[in-house]
């Protein structure tokens, strides 16, 4: 059945919204561009993006309320129904799954008795599945309202959901401290963060994401290269264009080598059937 038109905010709402909106808008030449932090801005209003956010959004921007949604829905980031203070991401992509995630997962399902997507009764904690977190030097990673909590365990992650429905302090990883999630869609909105010390502990990379970076820059001496160069054997000034000893998987990029185009004692043919 065809929806009613979404119900407009309350009068004191809208006009804030529309003071904050224009102040978004005015960042960029082409309004259109303000789209995504306009819904961060909707969802920092109600916690997740209503039909009234998107009509918002599209009144604002002069866009049809279906182009609006076209992208609500393309983005995970954007909520589609009313979620917790707290937005608890597991990841579950390989690296993690491997370490723990999917036990992690499993395992705060359970103990919070929802499922993904899913919000407790309290409206404290919304847990949800994340493909990747970016963070997978310190897998299995889990993050609340987008702030890392790095090398979890099942129990560390049990503790740590338990701490924020008791409103315990929560202290991330890395980067700045637990704000709810309304605020936080306020600051992805490019509002400034105004709590004392929040954007310098903002940090960056990690330690281990860091030594990563300098053993593929070669940075950290020559003996603590993973790859050798093309060409280059282990503590050896060889000659670029000599083979490295004991080379036998060489990259694709290496050419040429031998294929069946290019290897008559080998040539390609038909598949066997299967059994010959």
């Amino acid at each position: 059945m065809p929806q009613l038109p979404a119900p407009a905010y309350p009068a004191e709402v809208l006009a804030r919204l529309e003071a904050d909106a224009k102040e978004v808008i005015a960042r960029y030449p082409g309004s259109r561009s303000a789209l995504l932090p306009l819904l961060h801005l909707v969802q920092s209003e109600e916690g997740y993006v209503s039909r009234t956010g998107m009509a918002f959004c599209a009144d604002q921007l002069g866009l049809t309320t279906a182009e609006v949604t076209a992208v609500a829905t393309f983005y995970t980031m954007y909520r589609r129904r009313p979620s917790g203070d707290y937005q608890v991401g597991v990841c579950t992509n390989t690296l993690c799954a491997v370490m723990g995630g999917d036990a992690i997962f499993d395992q705060l399902k359970e103990h919070l008795g929802v499922g993904n997507d899913e919000t407790t009764e309290d409206g404290k904690v919304t847990l949800e599945h994340i493909e990747c977190n970016a963070a997978c030097d310190f897998a299995p990673v889990v993050m609340v309202n987008w702030e890392f909590f790095d090398n979890q365990t099942p129990e560390s992650a049990t503790r740590l959901v338990d701490d924020l429905i008791a409103g315990r302090t929560v202290e991330p990883t890395r980067g700045a401290p637990l704000c709810t999630y309304k605020k936080t869609a306020r600051i992805l909105a490019g509002f400034p963060d105004t709590r004392p010390g929040a954007v310098e502990a903002s940090g960056g990379a990690g330690a281990a994401s860091l030594v990563g970076l300098k053993l593929a820059r070669g940075e950290a001496g020559p003996q603590a290269r993973v790859v050798g160069q093309r060409g280059e054997r282990a503590g050896d000034e060889a000659p670029r264009d000599e083979p490295q000893k004991g080379a036998e998987h060489l990259s694709s990029h290496d050419a040429p080598q031998q294929t069946s185009a290019s290897d008559p004692d080998n040539p390609a043919g038909p598949a066997a059937e299967e059994g010959e």
